[in-house]
């Protein structure tokens, strides 16, 4: 009988013997049914192990440790708990084993230090060992806790459990989540001359983790015969994660010519590397190798691959991807939603959101962004009103900074102030991205006041939420606010960039300011060592232009170091209609008219530069080549928004089904103009 206990390998073996027992009518001694209970609960037949051990006549700690670990498999901690209790005999493996169970759920952080501390007190006189405190050093990793880990380290010291590779790697581990890096390195210096591989790859991940790259390739090639591939992994992950994706490509390269065999999670960090390069023939290179390795079936790697094809926009392998692969997993669909919204095909984004019945959070923002993105604002809001059926609280701020994108892109003023008004009311937290859209959201609304007053209740102000106030006083004409709130983030310690510049060169030119404006413009390169950009060149030219300055925009143009686009070269024009020069309007037409030759804009800022100096045969000309050629027109067109929905009119247009009932305002509207016309002549 014991022979065939001995052979019990697996459940098939433990059934076969436990019934030919209850034929033979015999009851199996404590060390057989410890073995049972111990193959049942690892196959989870739980109920079956419960069985067994309330029918035993005698039970060891052995019998009590096996079923209390069947319940923390099971992830039944108040049942374990009660067993615990229960349990007339506890060993060290009893304690580790709950204590174990606390440390790696969710939620018992608590119940696991109440134990670790009743631990002294036991009445079994349990003697922690080095497995006991280097799980308790994983619960003050998990909760930052350093002066937890600091006790922990000081008993290990004293009881000398500090010495082995687990123990240093444990610390190490602890202290560098803890944001205590020179410990987790003094650590790792004051072990024994011979490198231990546990340590040195937990020493490798802190080094990636607090971004110390140099250390952390020192750390790597110290003694490189130890090197294995969790080694190899976490050195081409912490390069991907530090955004240097190059180097991480060519580790990963490496790696192999070192015979170091790849597996999942070293493709997984060079997927990441490939995303981050936006390399088509890097992802192309490493799916061969997949294939090759035949991991192609690794749901995990299979959505990575989806991911890279999907970041380097090129959807058509990103769909046979997924179609070979049979694998449409939240990632991957949510991967497909972002490639095709980046290229604003939001037909196809929704279709792949709709292919799965149940959308998580990351799928629902991945669509509400697309929308934004492509300017879609109606499908915005219909998407709201589709995920208020759905969900009875819409807590993800993320979303909500997509429906006030959208508000802004509207000038739809109601509804924002209904985004406003309901982030408030379900208490949702005010990040610094949810205060910078909200104030964006008001001044494009025409609501500049508002935005004022969100901007000054907020203390923790950013840069970005500098320049977006800077921007919106700047638009509205208040010039010497904007440029008085650039000096106040100048005093906070905040460092302007190219975008504070654009709204602060805008506010120069509201102001007619050409001293202050050329002030701010060298400020860029002199001060803060920023290139100036297209939009920085575009604003200083319309400066000049404005301010009546013609002579100093062309100089200004000779000394522009970056080929003219669209944007420098309409702002030119601009000047010469305001400066009546069609002499130069005339050298520029043709640079202007190849970069944007199929703008209709375009045309008509030609032929009112000629009509304002009062050259109709060349306004004619230019009316006549736009008519010649084939440019896209856009219709002119108005819109409003009422009662949760924005109607768009255009000149003469009859198509929206309430079109007499809006004429008839129409109408009723200009004879009371008419009327009132009419009392003052």
């Amino acid at each position: 009988m014991n022979v065939r206990v001995n052979e019990m390998r697996c459940l098939k073996d433990a059934l076969v013997y436990h019934v030919q027992a209850i034929k033979a009518g015999l009851t199996p001694p404590t060390f057989t049914t410890n073995q049972l209970i111990h193959v049942y609960s690892k196959h989870n037949l739980l109920r079956e192990s419960q069985k067994l051990f309330d029918e035993m006549p005698e039970r060891n700690v052995f019998s009590w440790n096996t079923i209390i670990s069947a319940r923390i498999k099971s992830q039944d901690l108040t049942k374990a708990r009660s067993l615990f209790d229960s349990a007339p005999h506890k060993d060290l493996v009893t304690y580790n084993s709950m204590l174990c169970g606390y440390i790696n759920t969710d939620g018992c952080e608590t119940h696991a230090l109440k134990l670790f501390i009743g631990m002294k007190n036991a009445p079994e006189d349990i003697k922690m060992d080095e497995f006991t405190v280097t799980s308790m050093l994983n619960l003050c990793a998990k909760l930052s806790n350093v002066c937890y880990g600091r006790q922990l380290h000081a008993f290990m010291v004293k009881t000398s459990n500090d010495v082995s590779g687990f123990a240093v790697s444990s610390l190490i581990d602890m202290y560098s989540k803890c944001g205590c890096f020179e410990a987790a390195h003094r650590v790792f210096g004051g072990c024994s001359d011979e490198v231990n591989l546990i340590s040195k790859n937990a020493m490798l991940a802190a080094c990636c983790r607090e971004g110390e790259l140099e250390m952390a390739l020192k750390t790597f090639w110290r003694e490189p015969e130890l090197n294995d591939a969790v080694s190899w992994n976490t050195l081409i992950s912490g390069y991907v994660q530090n955004d240097d994706p190059v180097e991480g490509f060519k580790l990963f390269v490496r790696m192999g010519e070192n015979g170091i065999r790849w597996n999942e999670h070293t493709f997984a960090s060079v997927l990441s590397a490939c995303c981050g390069l936006r390399s088509l023939k890097c992802g192309k290179e490493v799916h061969s190798w997949v294939l090759k390795n035949g991991l192609v079936s690794n749901p995990f790697i299979t959505c990575g691959i989806v991911d890279v094809y999907c970041k380097c926009e090129n959807m058509k392998y990103a769909e046979a991807m997924l179609l070979d692969s049979e694998v449409r997993t939240s990632h991957s669909v949510t991967s497909m939603i972002m490639g095709y919204s980046s290229q604003g095909n939001m037909i196809e984004a929704r279709r792949h959101f709709d292919s799965l019945s149940e959308k998580n959070v990351v799928m629902w923002t991945a669509m509400f962004s697309g929308y934004v993105k492509a300017q879609q604002c109606e499908a915005v809001f219909d998407l709201l009103s589709e995920l208020q059926a759905k969900e009875a609280v819409i807590s993800d701020a993320l979303i909500l900074v997509n429906v006030l994108g959208a508000c802004a892109l509207q000038a739809a003023l109601s509804p924002g102030k209904e985004v406003h008004a309901y982030i408030l009311r379900m208490g949702i937290k005010m990040d610094k991205k949810l205060i910078s859209t909200l104030v964006d959201m008001y001044w494009k609304c025409g609501s500049l006041k508002y935005a004022e007053v969100i901007f000054l209740n907020f203390t923790e102000r950013d840069l970005v939420l500098y320049n977006v106030m800077i921007a919106g006083y700047a638009h509205h004409g208040h010039g010497k606010q904007a440029i008085q709130l650039f000096k106040e983030m100048l005093l906070k310690g905040a460092k302007p960039d190219a975008v504070t510049f654009v709204a602060i060169l805008c506010a120069c030119r509201h102001c007619g300011s050409v001293k202050m404006g050329e002030k701010y413009f060298n400020s860029m390169t002199e001060d803060y060592n920023i290139i100036p950009e297209n939009d920085h060149y575009g604003c200083m030219i319309d400066l000049y232009g404005r301010t009546n300055q013609l002579e100093k925009t062309v100089e200004f143009m000779k000394k522009i170091p970056i080929e003219e686009d669209a944007v420098i070269l309409g702002s030119f024009l601009n000047a010469c209609r305001l400066n009546r020069n069609a002499e130069l309007a005339r050298e520029t037409e043709d640079k202007l008219l190849r970069i944007e030759g199929n703008n209709k804009a375009r045309y008509l800022q030609l032929a009112n530069v000629y009509a304002a100096e009062g050259n109709w045969a060349e306004m004619g000309r230019v009316r006549k080549q736009m008519r010649g050629m084939k440019v896209k027109k856009f219709a002119g067109c108005s819109w409003v928004y009422v009662k949760n929905g924005v109607h768009i009119f255009t000149a003469g247009d009859k198509s929206h089904p309430r079109t007499e009932a809006m004429y008839s305002m129409l109408t009723s509207l200009t004879g009371e103009l008419y009327e009132i016309a009419g009392a003052f002549y």
